[in-house]
């Protein structure tokens, strides 16, 4: 591309110089016309007895004669001089070309070589109207070859300085290629290097492995330590957990005695009080599951990774309902270590609309909700998921056997509709509030729940 532009900048440099020579030859060809008409006027005019006119008649004619030769002479020294300039930006472009001349060096000598024509270009065309108007003298002309002269001695300087800038630039051509030398050297380390540390990275990965290990291991368990200080400082500053913590105790060693007493029984049948060593095994393994679980409630001794979320549940409770609205709050281990909230029955709409509403809270959908009959009372269980804040809950509240009422949560969560009414077709819990409860499995005409633990079928055969 730079060639292209090469040869149309070439073309359209010689096309301008043949249009300046075409113009110079024009205004000189004009400038012997004129001096022609003038002597042959001066000769016309002057008598042939004053001395004094003819001589100086004699002189224009002389001078005359002598102008044009200058000129015709400072024709070919310019012609000259362009050729020389082209042969100069041939060889300077031929250097370019083998890379003796950087780009910039080729720039800058393409731009002066461009302002020096430009300039020679302006200095003959001053010359042409010059001499086509008659107005420069003897004294201009001698002037003017003057100028000619230092301006080609100022761009033979000009020349030579290149020719040292182009020396230059081969000498750093050479340095450019020692640099390609050493960068190339510095990869080759730097790829060895980094190749010595991939080996020494996959030989000690292992090692790197075991110890984040180590290291999770051990995090976890000062995680672990600092939540159960936590519950330790929380339950001695409040009544209520320091009870929860005297009744769980005794739970577990309720559950405690009951596993010695089935491994006792267990013993005996199998062979009598002889096996001692069974015994032992059987009281350690009923300690080890008491310590474990405090009687099946899915309640475990161990701290959850849900801790923190039942603790702020209820901390935001308490601040907008008051304490007096739990029955109870643990972690449900038996299901995925679900925070579960035990509210009271008068308290129950209100702590859902407060789970729903409140800005940290806000378990905006409903994906599960069902009853069950304990034979001494009947439970709700909600099971409540923020996606929000990516968090689960599970509000459940226990309701009377014998009137069993609760209020609808189909306000809050529209999802709510037909699980309620199934609750309301199988165990024939009444929903306070709902748009529409009706039986949906069983129909209207149905007798009785069949869920319920007392149930019993109005037509046996059926």
């Amino acid at each position: 591309m730079d060639e292209e532009k090469d040869l149309a900048q070439r073309k359209k440099e010689a096309a301008e110089r043949a249009k300046q020579l075409a113009r110079e030859r024009l205004a000189a060809r004009q400038a012997d016309e004129q001096a022609k008409s003038a002597a042959e006027t001066g000769s016309l005019k002057t008598p042939p007895n004053s001395n004094g006119s003819q001589l100086e008649t004699t002189k224009g004619e002389a001078t005359e004669p002598a102008s044009a030769d200058d000129l015709a002479l400072a024709k070919k020294r310019a012609a000259e001089e362009a050729r020389a300039r082209a042969a100069e930006l041939r060889r300077q472009r031929e250097a370019a070309a083998s890379g003796a001349a950087s780009g910039d060096d080729l720039e800058a000598a393409k731009r002066k070589a461009a302002e020096e024509a430009r300039a020679r270009e302006a200095q003959l065309r001053r010359q042409g109207e010059a001499a086509a108007s008659g107005a420069a003298s003897g004294d201009d002309l001698e002037a003017a070859k003057r100028k000619a002269a230092e301006e080609a001695r100022a761009r033979a300087a000009e020349l030579r300085r290149q020719r040292e800038a182009a020396a230059s630039g081969a000498a750093t051509e050479g340095d450019l290629e020692a640099a390609k030398r050493k960068a190339a050297e510095e990869a080759r380390a730097k790829a060895a290097q980094l190749r010595r540390q991939r080996e020494a990275a996959e030989s000690g990965a292992e090692d790197d492995l075991e110890l984040a290990k180590k290291k999770a291991v051990a995090a976890a368990k000062a995680r672990a330590a600092a939540l159960a200080k936590q519950k330790a400082a929380e339950a001695s500053g409040d009544d209520d957990e320091l009870a929860k913590q005297k009744a769980a105790a005794a739970a577990k060693a309720k559950a405690a005695a009951a596993a010695k007493a089935r491994a006792a029984a267990l013993a005996k049948q199998q062979g009598g009080a002889g096996d001692e060593g069974a015994k032992q095994k059987a009281a350690a393994a009923a300690r080890a599951k008491a310590e474990e679980t405090d009687g099946g409630t899915g309640r475990y001794a161990a701290p959850s990774p849900n801790d923190p979320l039942l603790e702020k549940y209820v901390r935001i409770i308490h601040e907008h309902l008051g304490s007096d609205v739990f029955e109870d709050a643990y972690i449900n281990r038996l299901a995925k270590d679900v925070p579960t909230l035990v509210v009271k029955k008068e308290a129950y709409y209100k702590v859902a609309e407060l789970l729903k509403g409140h800005e940290q809270l806000r378990f905006d959908y409903l994906s599960e909700l069902h009853g069950t009959d304990f034979q001494t009372h009947m439970e709700v269980y909600v099971h409540l998921y923020s996606y929000p804040n990516r968090q689960p809950v599970a509000l459940k509240v226990k309701i009377e056997r014998d009137n069993p009422e609760v209020d609808s949560l189909v306000p809050l969560w529209p999802g709510a509709n037909w699980p309620e009414c199934e609750a309301y077709d199988l165990l024939g819990i009444r929903f306070r509030g709902h748009p529409n409860l009706i039986r949906i499995f069983l129909g209207e005409q149905w007798v009785g729940h069949p869920l319920r633990k007392d149930y019993e079928p109005y037509d046996a055969e059926v």
